[in-house]
């Protein structure tokens, strides 16, 4: 018989939004039931964030071996264990994976259960199968946060061909001798020079622009250096089909004339889908499509009794993006506070080296809001710490409106991705351009790079005739 469950809040999905949001609501005493049907930690811990960045930093160590000459240290060739940096990378999860478990929530008042959720109307969630229920869970108000899945183009022949993705490709033991990578944007990008990095031949192929969705002044910088570390990128590119020749994978590319490509494995990046999968979602009266779970801006579904945040919403599909969302409807059902998020305000980076990273408007988006704009820019190669770092690639660009309020910014180069957060300060609080250009920042550091650019929004008034004027008359008062 099934054990019957009357929490205040029922959480399906035990990922990043829903882990954040279980461990709000239970600090208040709120009771709160949490579901996962997968690994608790969800895509972030295990097959996401946490080990493409672990073997990111392993590819990172390896090419500071090759790339030693400039400090006047002989480079050498390393010897990459891919079994041994498989290692490394499950232990990083496993170092994680307590803060995220079953027990340590438990500890803080939250029922954890284990199983497949799914609506039996609209105020009930059951567990199991239907012919075995083990739990059936009536709550107050639930939340969706069951994050997404890897998107699977469909390629003629794909199917028949083991192919991998984010959910498989951190449990090799083997190093790839040639990979290619199917979808140019963030998650294929990083593994791609991560897998040259440490060894493998590596093909990137993406229907149309590589780092779409980025500055492309800036994702030419990235571009750059993966040709110089012998990545090969090809976008506007179509796919004919794939099969599968021995032991070898052929991707086939249209054309007047078809092009075959040979690799030994295919990993597929070509973006994410809202995991929606089994709720049974119709039976609980929740309306939602191809790019997620329709709400409104309190996170509201159709059904007044269930929200949804995270990447089952098919907005800002990032980790951090779920923990605000989680924040913020921790506030709205615990203290009836009013919801506010403006995507654009939510921070972006390619773990690429250089990284890429983006916080509010870019150029393009600011041109059509503002009347006008200026364009801030300042390279790494006049900054002194790049240059001692030998980390001189790339610039920083930053967009205010005519009066000097920050719209947005793009840093492409070293930590990027730890530079942005100011800027994301800047832009959540209104700041003017003023803040940089009088902020004290130590020296030497990178961050020099983001003053550089601010003070560069008055060199032309401080260059201009009447400041000279001005100057002139102090200088003849003596």
């Amino acid at each position: 018989m099934a054990e019957v469950l009357n929490p205040d809040l029922c959480v399906i999905g035990a990922g990043s939004g829903g882990l954040s949001l279980a461990a709000q609501a239970a600090a208040f005493g709120v009771p709160v039931v949490l579901i996962e049907k997968g690994r608790m930690g969800g895509e972030c811990l295990n097959t996401g964030c946490i080990p493409s960045k672990a073997m990111i930093a392993a590819a990172k160590r390896g090419e500071a071996f090759r790339t030693s000459q400039a400090f006047g240290i002989k480079p050498v060739r390393p010897a990459i264990e891919f079994d041994q940096v498989n290692d490394h990378v499950h232990a990083v999860i496993g170092a994680i994976a307590p803060n995220d478990s079953r027990e340590r929530f438990t500890g803080l008042g939250v029922r954890v259960v284990e199983g497949e959720a799914r609506f039996r109307d609209t105020r009930t969630v059951v567990v199991g199968q239907e012919s075995d229920v083990k739990f059936e869970i009536k709550a107050r108000r639930f939340v969706i946060a069951t994050g997404s899945v890897p998107a699977i183009p469909p390629i003629p022949g794909l199917d028949g061909v083991p192919y991998l993705t984010n959910e498989t490709v951190f449990e090799l033991r083997e190093r790839p001798k040639h990979l290619i990578v199917i979808g140019a944007g963030p998650v294929g990008m990083e593994l791609a020079q991560a897998f040259r990095r440490l060894g493998s031949e590596v093909t990137v192929l993406d229907a149309g622009q590589p780092l779409a969705k980025e500055d492309p002044e800036c994702a030419a910088v990235v571009l750059d250096a993966f040709a110089r570390e012998g990545v090969t990128v090809r976008g506007d590119v179509k796919i004919a089909r794939v099969r599968r020749v021995r032991s070898r994978i052929e991707v086939v590319l249209a054309g007047d004339t078809e092009e075959t490509i040979q690799g030994t494995e295919v990993l597929v990046a070509a973006g994410r889908r809202p995991n929606v999968a089994g709720l049974d979602l119709d039976a609980g009266r929740i309306k939602h499509g191809p790019t997620g779970i329709a709400v409104n801006k309190r996170f509201g579904t159709s059904n007044k009794r269930v929200y949804a945040i995270g990447d089952v919403i098919g907005k800002a599909q990032f980790t951090h993006a779920a923990n605000l969302q989680a924040s913020l409807m921790a506030r709205h059902l615990l203290f009836r506070l009013p919801v506010r998020m403006n995507a654009d305000d939510i921070p972006r980076v390619t773990f690429t080296d250089p990284e890429l990273a983006h916080v509010g408007l870019t150029d393009a988006q600011a041109r059509e809001q503002y009347k006008q704009i200026r364009v801030l820019r300042w390279p790494y190669h006049e900054n002194d710490r790049a240059q001692a770092e030998r980390e001189t690639r790339g610039h920083i660009k930053v967009i205010t409106d005519k009066k000097g309020l920050i719209l947005g910014a793009t840093i492409v180069g070293a930590v990027a991705g730890e530079q942005i957060t100011a800027w994301t300060l800047a832009i959540n609080h209104g700041l003017n351009i003023r803040a940089f250009a009088e902020i004290v920042v130590p020296y030497p550091t990178f961050t020099e790079i983001g003053k550089r650019a601010a003070v560069g929004f008055f060199t032309p008034r401080l260059a201009g005739p009447w400041v000279r004027r001005v100057v002139n008359f102090f200088r003849r008062l003596g």
